[in-house]
């Protein structure tokens, strides 16, 4: 059995790992391209920077050429429908977050319909 303290560990660790290439990444990307949307065009200022995201063009969060040449900044909205599209078009893509529904709303229905009959 895993010791749980020990993957608690390399989970915050692989967390804290994937925050640091973020920041390194998005900071780079800030500095090579405009504040402007790719896709919508939308323009950016400090006071709503953080609206404005970094999109893999090839989908690996791992290939960052320090020439930007993989990175598109684009808007939370352009970022999320470009993901959408790509898990749409690509056979075995995977959605970012579960769309597993776990929860049955409707379940024992039934069963209060009959007790009230």
């Amino acid at each position: 059995m895993t010791d749980p303290s020990k993957l608690d560990a390399i989970v915050a660790q692989a967390v804290k790992s994937r925050d640091a290439r973020e920041r390194d990444y998005r900071a780079q990307s800030l500095k090579l391209h405009p504040w402007v949307c790719g896709r919508c065009g939308r323009d950016f200022t400090r006071k709503n920077l953080h609206e404005l995201t970094v999109h893999h063009r090839d989908h690996n969060h791992d290939n960052n050429p320090p020439d930007g040449s993989n990175w598109e900044n684009l808007c939370l909205y352009c970022h999320d429908n470009e993901h959408a599209r790509y898990v749409d078009a690509v056979p075995g893509a995977e959605p970012a977050k579960s769309t597993t529904v776990t929860h049955k709303g409707l379940a024992g229905l039934a069963d209060l319909i009959r007790k009230d009959s």
